[in-house]
């Protein structure tokens, strides 16, 4: 038998987390991003990819990722993916981030709506030097 985490009322999941271990704060939803397709970084065992950066995308970055088999600028309607563009958000693979990073090609990074399962694949501070929401 599992024992689901509760919130702080004792009732349902418990939220999700982001890297500073705060409430998970959304991505983006237009377009449409997560694992789930729910707008944030969240994440479970069948996220074997780890959708769980988010990700402020620049033209380098979707090149970049493009050169290495992740096309996420042409878009797909079959799958209802627009593609994307500069200045998108998505929730993006935390080993794609991480690859981009060690190649010198790292796009920003929303650290508010970036799960904490990204910290199994990136440290807290290399993201926090790609940040775009610290003041």
């Amino acid at each position: 038998m599992s024992i689901e985490p509760r919130n702080d009322f004792g009732r349902g999941p418990a939220p999700s987390r982001n890297v500073f271990g705060e409430p998970l704060q959304s991505c983006s939803t237009a377009p449409v991003t997560g694992f789930f397709r729910n707008g944030c970084c969240d994440t479970s065992v069948q996220d074997v990819g780890s959708h769980t950066v988010c990700i402020v995308a620049t033209d380098a970055f979707l090149v970049f990722s493009k050169s290495r088999g992740n096309d996420l600028s042409t878009p797909m309607p079959d799958y209802d993916f627009p593609g994307l563009k500069a200045g998108d958000r998505w929730c993006l693979c935390a080993p794609r981030w991480q690859e981009a990073f060690e190649a010198g090609q790292a796009p920003r990074v929303v650290l508010r709506a970036t799960h904490q399962g990204a910290l199994q694949f990136c440290s807290l501070d290399d993201l926090k030097r790609h940040a775009v929401d610290l003041a």
